[in-house]
């Protein structure tokens, strides 16, 4: 099976060609061969999509890997889990029993909601919206319609028009979490993240406090709140690959390392890619380090390399996006280990882990200790915030032991 994509990027106004996608997959292998277009390479501002897996260069690019045979600026582009999911059955609804490519599985969110600024169609489309789910984005108001929508998927009840409401959702950001796209009372793009029938706590809850106790410790974070539908609490996060109606370009922290699911990595390694790719270093040191704080005293464990994320700036580097996926995990769930390693010390979430390594984020002692004191000051005030989103008390006591480091 061969495919070939054109890849355009939204950039200072305009929709640019900018590459050329051919993947192929055969019964045990897939690859891919990316070039750059003519014209994005004499473009004046132009700039590496991706600067580990796709560098600027007139030479075609090869990826072959049984993970993923799509770069990673385009498989950060890509449906999670939970979207995978839907597309599958949306296809299956539809009369296609085949296996799907990663192609297909790239095409079938809707471009509006699609994250970051690449765009893609076929040479042969006319259109970058593609006939699986539909086109218009739902509001706000539509909300009880998208949680029953998602009810009806975790319960195999689901019709092809859930599906089609569903696959909105064009962020990979939330993992197998049921969610959909929405666009905000001011018009503006959100996700929606929904509870699942079988939780045993609000994940909602435990999100949006985790979100704001990270505002009030000084993190740059997404916009977060809670949404209540008919008597269940939805997280509502703002998209912030988004400024206004412009785009911006969006890469993981996996593929900035030019790594594969899978793959491992520190935070230190991190720190390295913003030393070299970061318009502001220094800066998004101490703010990456403010985070590794906060991880630890909350115990967010589920921080893998997809859950760091970097916006471009336009100056031809890329700066830390803001925080996301911010989930508190109860001790009894999972023992204290990061799912990214501080150091090479190991994958205890530890402030002594963190403070051996300060150095590398460009942290003198003094500076690490306050930064510690601000965050430890944010945390502490957990039940508080806790009872203002209105968090049950039962809700409260499983949180407890993830937000009482040291206790």
């Amino acid at each position: 099976m061969t495919d070939t994509l054109e890849i355009y990027l939204d950039h200072e106004g305009e929709t640019r060609l900018v590459g050329h996608c051919r993947y192929v997959a055969k019964r045990r292998s897939q690859s891919s061969v990316f070039s750059y277009s003519p014209e994005w390479l004499t473009t004046e501002k132009a700039f590496a999509l991706d600067p580990q897996n796709l560098p600027l260069q007139d030479r075609p690019v090869y990826t072959n890997s049984k993970k993923s045979a799509l770069p990673g600026a385009l498989r950060d582009t890509a449906p999670d889990r939970w979207g995978q999911q839907l597309v599958r059955r949306a296809f299956r609804k539809a009369g296609e029993e085949r296996t799907l490519s990663e192609i297909d599985f790239l095409l079938a969110i809707t471009d509006r909601t699609r994250i970051g600024a690449l765009r893609y169609k076929r040479p042969e489309e006319d259109t970058f919206d593609h006939d699986i789910g539909q086109y218009r984005v739902p509001p706000l108001i539509n909300l009880p319609a998208l949680v029953n929508a998602a009810d009806a998927v975790q319960t195999n009840s689901e019709t092809a028009e859930d599906l089609k409401l569903l696959l909105n959702e064009g962020s990979p950001l939330g993992g197998a979490r049921p969610k959909s796209a929405v666009e905000d009372s001011d018009g503006t793009l959100a996700i929606a993240k929904f509870p699942k029938q079988d939780d045993d706590r609000s994940i909602s809850h435990g999100e949006v406090l985790a979100m704001i106790l990270a505002r009030n410790a000084g993190i740059n974070v997404a916009d977060a709140r809670l949404v209540d539908v008919a008597g269940r609490s939805v997280a509502l996060i703002k998209r912030f690959d988004r400024d206004g109606e412009r785009r911006i370009p969006f890469l993981s922290a996996m593929s900035l390392l030019g790594l594969n699911d899978g793959d491992e990595a520190t935070y230190t390694d991190i720190a390295e890619v913003i030393r070299m790719h970061s318009s502001a270093p220094t800066e998004d040191l101490h703010e990456l380090w403010r985070r590794v704080v906060f991880n630890v005293l909350v115990s967010n464990l589920d921080d893998h390399l997809r859950n760091h994320g970097f916006l471009y700036d336009c100056e031809g580097k890329w700066r830390l996006s803001p925080a996301y996926d911010l989930n508190p995990v109860p001790l009894e769930e999972k023992a204290r280990e990061l799912s990214t390693w501080i150091s090479e010390e190991g994958p205890d979430a530890d402030l002594g882990l963190a403070m051996n390594a300060a150095p590398f984020f460009a942290l003198n002692k003094k500076q690490a200790a306050e930064i510690i004191d601000d965050v430890n000051t944010a945390v502490a005030a957990w039940r508080n915030t806790a009872k203002q989103i209105g968090m049950s008390a039962a809700d409260t006591a499983v949180y407890a032991s993830a937000f009482e480091y040291g206790s």
